[in-house]
């Protein structure tokens, strides 16, 4: 399998630069602290939503001190609307307080120092890394990459962890963020988990469809790229063989 993953990972990174030329971090933020918080904050929230918190919060906490010295029912009502308030708060205060007695209140620029900060695991650490930085450390994989790596074929697991160990040796680093990106404008807009646009998908031709093998395409069968699998070049046989000779 790992073959034609990595020629289909290769036909992707062809098609979806054109295809999504404008893909980005669709978080606002304008520094590494508000990216760090804006990600905290979007698990099991859209980022839609995340955004309208943020405009308020932001203009509240400018700094990590800032985040630090809230009283933590003002911060829970801040970012109420986002769900799972208490624990969001509780992380993004914790954060808080070691940047500011380990780090200078910076938000550290390694996966290492990241990924130790509370609340902070490698999905985030990625993001804040790879947008605000522009270091490409790993990818990452949220709902949307972590369902359409799958259904495009590169892959089979489903643990985030592997998928994007699994990403990281069909993809080359310096599009590692992008990757993401590309991905998750592609589940948004054209693959959604419970109607996939399949008959207008610009990818149909490199996509092998997995998990909707049972639904059928509008306008029947399409052809599949031929450059999207390769296969090996066929034997000659005992006839061929002899006339060469």
């Amino acid at each position: 399998m790992i073959r034609h993953a990595r020629a289909r990972a290769q036909a992707l990174l062809e098609q979806l630069p054109r295809i999504y030329p404008d893909a980005h971090c669709e978080l606002d933020f304008t520094n590494a602290l508000e990216l760090l918080v804006a990600t905290i904050l979007s698990a099991q929230c859209t980022d839609v939503r995340v955004n309208i918190v943020t405009k308020a919060l932001f203009a509240r906490c400018r700094t990590a001190a800032d985040y630090a010295a809230i009283p933590a029912e003002e911060l829970e009502t801040l970012i109420k609307s986002t769900g799972f308030f208490r624990n969001k708060a509780k992380n993004i205060q914790a954060a808080a307080r070691e940047l500011v007695a380990k780090h200078g209140g910076e938000v550290p620029r390694s996966m290492a120092t990241l990924h130790a900060l509370p609340g902070v695991g490698r999905k985030t650490a990625n993001v804040v890394l790879g947008n605000a930085f522009g270091i490409n450390e790993g990818v990452v994989v949220d709902t949307h990459v972590g369902r359409l790596s799958i259904r495009l074929g590169l892959t089979e697991e489903t643990d985030a962890v592997k998928v994007e160990a699994e990403l990281m040796q069909l993809v080359p680093r310096e599009h590692w963020t992008m990757f993401s990106h590309w991905l998750i404008f592609h589940g948004r807009r054209r693959c959604k988990a419970q109607n996939p646009d399949c008959d207008h998908c610009e990818l149909l031709a490199l996509c092998p469809r997995r998990g909707l093998e049972k639904q059928p395409l509008a306008g029947g069968p399409k052809p599949r790229a031929k450059t999207a699998v390769p296969t090996a070049p066929a034997k000659a046989g005992p006839a061929a063989r002899r006339k060469a000779s």
